[in-house]
């Protein structure tokens, strides 16, 4: 497996993410992960595994799609794990992954959801007023 550039941030995952999925590199995408990471794709579905989900990017990444850098939110960083978030330029509602710092300082995700579509609220019936 090639050297890849480690995220020695948790904000460094999406640019590093975004900047191997243009170049149609599912092992370099699977390496941002541990080992047993559970990714939230395809929608309702789970993914687990490293092995798994860079199967998963090989066929995702067959079809050439363009990612378009999102800029990170401030990561909420506590105890050797971060939360991770962006607001996505594509409508998918929001995306949040779970990250922990390596022994060697770098961060990898352990929880992935890139996807979080809008949820209709159910609108409580009101008693008619009189």
């Amino acid at each position: 497996m090639p050297e890849y550039e480690k995220a020695m941030s948790p904000e460094d995952i999406t640019r590093l993410f975004v900047e191997r999925s243009n170049a149609g590199d599912a092992a370099g995408v699977a390496a941002l992960y541990e080992e047993d990471a559970v990714l939230a794709y395809p929608p309702g579905r789970r993914t687990v595994g490293r092995e798994a989900i860079r199967a998963l990017w090989e066929k995702v990444l067959a079809n050439r799609p363009r990612f378009a850098p999102e800029t990170p939110l401030p990561a909420l960083v506590g105890d050797g794990l971060a939360l991770t978030s962006t607001a996505p330029k594509d409508g998918a509602g929001a995306r949040a992954q779970v990250v922990r710092r390596q022994p060697d300082g770098s961060w990898l995700r352990v929880l992935d959801q890139p996807e979080f579509t809008p949820v209709e609220t159910p609108v409580e019936p009101t008693e008619p007023t009189s």
